[in-house]
Order: structure tokens, then C-alpha cells, then sequence
């Protein structure tokens, strides 16, 4: 690892992180060692500390980090945007990731913002229960957004078919949060004066087709008038998205297309990127410490990755694909600067945001 580099990573992160010198040293040592390790497992992570220390006095001092530190909700929010660096509004995506540390269930629902050239973590919460979450912990979670941005800042909120129901669509309507959901086949619409299933009212559907129908209002909820695209995708199935704002049914199935990337998020922070599956925490508190630091590793990477293309994107090969993704180019860039004495990462540079005064030293 370059000494320079976990330097200025500390002096950036200083002013905007509430602990002291020692342990603003190992949140460093952490952030750069798992991107260069490529992996969260802090038994590998230990081996990339420079100068002479021993291997198990650093692995000694991350499991202390991860014991005593107790830093607020949300304190990588501002961070986050201040590396984005993108003028809002932007685009939102909702989705869950789950795995298993022996016989015990992790399940993550992540509130992610997506841009142009970056796909990070902002909020979260960990689930006590495997399976979906509930309208509650979907509220919860976008109230803490609310909290730290204005509405306007959201151009679209999107979410897979797990996150529907009369109750949290509603709650995205009141607080006039734009969405672009993709609906269940079974779903019960009011279209014509009939209430009908998508299935039924969509069965002789044939390329691209849009329409507004009603969201019949059940446990006192008022109906919800919703627009919708929907087609036919491979094997025969239904790609039904309903949206909150008005457009043709291209141009909602369009803004759906981008809930993809929180997928390309989950594979950037597991088995393509960081391997956030490998840690052995299970507690709540040290897993949520955990995902904090990994979204600002994230961040960093794509921010490099931002300073060394410029205006260029990765080029494609024949099939269409990017031939090397975006994380994956700032991954490696910042692993070789990592890997050398005298340059350091751009992403470490001084960030533009607002200063907070210290609430404390942990």
C-alpha cells in the first residue's frame, strides 16, 4: 500500500469523519486495504498494511475498530455525494441483497444512487428476517432520505416487483416521490370500469403498449391512478412497470431499464468486485459498519475511474458489452496507484462539501 496514499486519504477524510488520529488511521487502513485485497475479509485486508508491522497486530487493531467504534446513521451520506459530485436530481433504485455466514441469513435492503458513472450504496438497513421487507422498513428507509435531501432531489425512484403493495405506493404519491416499479401479472387494475388482472387485460399484448389504469384502494387507501408501459419479454413473460408520472409506454419502460445497475452494484461489491460475501460479521452494528466503509470504497474507485477517462467511456466489444465496466477500470487504476511510491489515487484529493463542526472523538 502507498504510505502517501493512506496520508492523503486521512487528511481528506478528517474533517468529515468523527474520530480521532488512531482510529481515522485504521478506518484507512481498512478502506484501502480491502479495494487492494479485494476483499472485506479483514485476515487479507491486515496484509496490505505498509511498513513493518506485524500481520496480526493490524488484524488485531481492525477487530478493535469494528468493536468500539460506534459512528452515527448515515454518517457516509455526505461523504458519498461529495465524491458523486453529480448535480441532482438523480436516479434512485431499491432492491435487497442477500447471503448466508454459516447457517445465518444476511439480507441488506439498499437504497442506491445511480448516475452516468456511478452506482453507490447511499442508505440501508439489516433485515432481522430473511425473505422481503415489509412497507414499514421501505417507509423507514425513505424517510431517512427525506431527512438528509429534498424530494427533488429524487428523478426516479425504481424497484422490482418485490416492492409493491397499495400501502408504500401511496406513501410514494403523497410525499410526491416519482417511481417506476415493475407490477406483478396477478395484479388487479381498474381499467374501463373493470376490474381485471394485468395478465387478463394484457393477454393479446404485442410489442410496446402504454396505458393509464386504477390501483383499486384497499384498508382505506384511495385508489391510485398509475400509467403504465408493458411488453413482452423472452419466454413469453410480461415486463409490466407502472409509473407515477405520465409518459408513453416506451418511455417508462425506458427509465425501468436502469434498476439493472443496482444488480451491477451488488456484483461490484460481491463476487466481481470487493467480495463483501467473504466477511465473517453477523452483528447488525459491525455488518452496517462494514457496508459504510465498502460504499465509500466504491465511491472512491468510481471517482477515479471518473478522473482517468474524462469525457471517454470504455470501449465496447462486438456483442455490445463494455469491455471492461466501470468499477472494474477504476478498480484496477486505483490498486496501481495503490501499488505505487509516488502517485496517489485522484479520488483522495480534498472533497467540496460542508464542514460540520466535531461532535466528538470516539
Amino acid at each position: 500500500m502507498n504510505i502517501r496514499a493512506l496520508a492523503d486519504l486521512q487528511k481528506t477524510l478528517a474533517p468529515h469523519v468523527p474520530l480521532g488520529k488512531s482510529r481515522l488511521e485504521t478506518l484507512s487502513l481498512i478502506l484501502l486495504g480491502m479495494i487492494g485485497a479485494r476483499t472485506v475479509n479483514l485476515t487479507h485486508v491486515a496484509t496490505e498494511r505498509p511498513g513493518r508491522a506485524k500481520v496480526a497486530s493490524t488484524y488485531r487493531r481492525m477487530q478493535r475498530f469494528f468493536q468500539h467504534v460506534d459512528l452515527p446513521e448515515d454518517w457516509t451520506v455526505r461523504l458519498v455525494v461529495a465524491l458523486i459530485g453529480n448535480p441532482r436530481p438523480w436516479h434512485l433504485c431499491l432492491d435487497r441483497t442477500n447471503w448466508k455466514i454459516g447457517r445465518a441469513d444476511v439480507n441488506v435492503l439498499v437504497l442506491a444512487v445511480v448516475t452516468t458513472r456511478f452506482r453507490v450504496p447511499l442508505m440501508w438497513t439489516l433485515l432481522s428476517h430473511s425473505g422481503n421487507s415489509t412497507t414499514a422498513q421501505r417507509i423507514a428507509l425513505m424517510n431517512r432520505y427525506l431527512q438528509h435531501f429534498d424530494v427533488s432531489t429524487v428523478r426516479m425512484l425504481m424497484a422490482d416487483r418485490e416492492f409493491i403493495g397499495q400501502e408504500w405506493m401511496a406513501f410514494l404519491v403523497d410525499r410526491k416521490i416519482p417511481f417506476a416499479i415493475r407490477m406483478k401479472e396477478d395484479q388487479i387494475v381498474r381499467v374501463e370500469g373493470r376490474d381485471l388482472s394485468l395478465r387478463s387485460w394484457l393477454s393479446r399484448c404485442k410489442g410496446v403498449r402504454g396505458f393509464t389504469a386504477i390501483l383499486p384502494g384497499r384498508d382505506g387507501h384511495p385508489d391510485l391512478e398509475l400509467h403504465f408501459g408493458a411488453r413482452r419479454i423472452r419466454g413469453g413473460e410480461l415486463l409490466v412497470v407502472a409509473s407515477s408520472r405520465p409518459g408513453s409506454g416506451a418511455r417508462i419502460l425506458r427509465l425501468y431499464r436502469k434498476r439493472w445497475l443496482i444488480e451491477c452494484l451488488f456484483a461490484d461489491s460481491k463476487t466481481r468486485g470487493l467480495n463483501l460475501e467473504d466477511t465473517r460479521l453477523s452483528l447488525a452494528r459491525k455488518l452496517s459498519l462494514l457496508i459504510a466503509i465498502l460504499a465509500l470504497a466504491i465511491a472512491l474507485v468510481c471517482r477515479t475511474a471518473a478522473a482517468l477517462m474524462g469525457t471517454k467511456f470504455p470501449g465496447r466489444k462486438a456483442h455490445g458489452y463494455l469491455s471492461k465496466s466501470w468499477f472494474r477500470t477504476g478498480l484496477d487504476e486505483t490498486r496501481r496507484l495503490l501499488r505505487s511510491h509516488a502517485e496517489t489515487p485522484p479520488s483522495f484529493r480534498k472533497l467540496v462539501m460542508p464542514r460540520r463542526p466535531r461532535q466528538g472523538v470516539v
